[in-house]
């Protein structure tokens, strides 16, 4: 299926302010891939009309993916992909009493039919890349983007160490 050239925006959601530290590193790699994204603090405790308002809205706002990072009991990313075709890549948070082992297993465990990506505990950098991929998949400049930043970083690795 063929995304609409206007479905090509990265939403970059998370449960609170203090998630940000985090969840803007998919804001850095976004805006070095010249990908449009916005970013929204929904929690799926605190403020569940938002979350289901936005997920509800999310395709038709012109996302073609969601990155939810959350921490604790990290329900953002499933509750978000419950309401919405559109992929959903969780990030999970680190948290002080479980390391984030919690907000991991809150992602990765979700139930059949209600899949979300998962990445690696603060894995914020890495999710951007990848909804930067599955946006390039519908959006030529986005693809070359990619593809230039990834010649730059295999580059940047020396052959032999110094």
């Amino acid at each position: 299926m063929k995304l609409n050239k206007q479905n090509n925006k990265v939403a970059i959601i998370m449960g609170s302010q203090s998630d940000y530290h985090i969840m803007k590193e998919s804001e850095k790699i976004l805006k070095l891939l010249k990908v449009r994204y916005q970013v929204l603090i929904v929690s799926a405790h605190r403020t569940p009309k938002r979350m289901v308002e936005f997920a509800s809205s999310a395709s038709t706002k012109g996302f073609a993916v969601i990155i939810a990072g959350a921490g604790g009991a990290a329900h953002l990313a499933g509750m978000v992909a419950s309401l919405t075709s559109l992929p959903v890549l969780g990030v999970p948070i680190e948290t002080k009493k479980l390391k984030g082992l919690d907000s991991l297993l809150s992602m990765v465990q979700m139930p059949k039919g209600v899949p979300v990506g998962c990445l690696a505990i603060d894995g914020a950098f890495n999710a951007g890349i990848l909804a930067a991929s599955i946006v390039s998949n519908s959006d030529q400049k986005v693809k070359l983007s990619l593809e230039k930043w990834r010649r730059i970083q295999t580059q940047s690795i020396k052959k032999t160490p110094k």
